[in-house]
């Protein structure tokens, strides 16, 4: 995705510098298209046009920590983001080194514009277009891995553990009140085998 918006980007802006110097903005589609060449020495959308330096440093610091971050690359959204961008920031930064007016100072060529809207090139549309990639991948939980995280369990209700010596509530019962009527069944009786029969044996006679 990189290598295929840099190719567009610098492909786009040669054939541009080519011919449209000593040509006419070409007005397309009525007027809703209109190629036509400008330098910007800011940011995306001319903005910031003398702090090309700044600029600069910016585009290098973005591609060094899309390159590092490549290697835990395992969502293929997340990829064409990267793409998209690294592709986009490579393009600008080769026309702040390489171009006029000087090393790390180039302007960048700008050549598609808009009604009611700043001139722009593809580098600028594929960096806008990650930025909006960025926001949808970030609200639907999307991890660079590929992965969501998971949901977090519900700490409001308390745990039962198992451990937990008290006995329920229906397995306590209450002291006998000697007052209280008996049952109408009879307690059963517990008789100790060998002393049932000493009772009913008569008393030897004395002597």
């Amino acid at each position: 995705m990189a290598a295929f918006v840099l190719a567009a980007d610098v492909i786009s802006k040669s054939i541009v510098v080519a011919r449209m110097p000593d040509h006419q903005p070409i007005r397309l589609l009525g007027g809703l298209l209109t190629i036509t060449l400008t330098r910007n020495g800011g940011a995306a959308f001319s903005i910031g046009t003398s702090m090309t330096i700044v600029f600069t440093a910016i585009a290098v610091g973005v591609i060094v920590y899309i390159l590092r971050t490549a290697r835990n690359l395992r969502s293929i959204g997340w990829a064409i983001t990267l793409g998209l961008l690294l592709g986009g920031a490579t393009g600008n930064l080769l026309d702040r080194i390489f171009r006029a007016p000087g090393l790390f100072q180039g302007h960048v060529v700008d050549w598609i514009e808009l009604p009611h809207w700043p001139v722009f090139n593809l580098a600028d549309s594929s960096i806008v277009c990650a930025g909006v990639l960025v926001v949808l991948l970030a609200l639907g939980g999307i991890r660079l891995d590929g992965t969501r995280p998971l949901p977090e369990a519900n700490s409001s209700q308390p745990a039962t553990s198992d451990l937990d010596p008290s006995p329920p509530a229906s397995s306590v019962s209450a002291p006998s009140d000697p007052d209280s009527p008996k049952s109408e069944y009879p307690e059963p009786q517990i008789t100790v085998p060998g002393q049932a029969a000493s009772a009913d044996r008569p008393a030897d006679d004395a002597g």
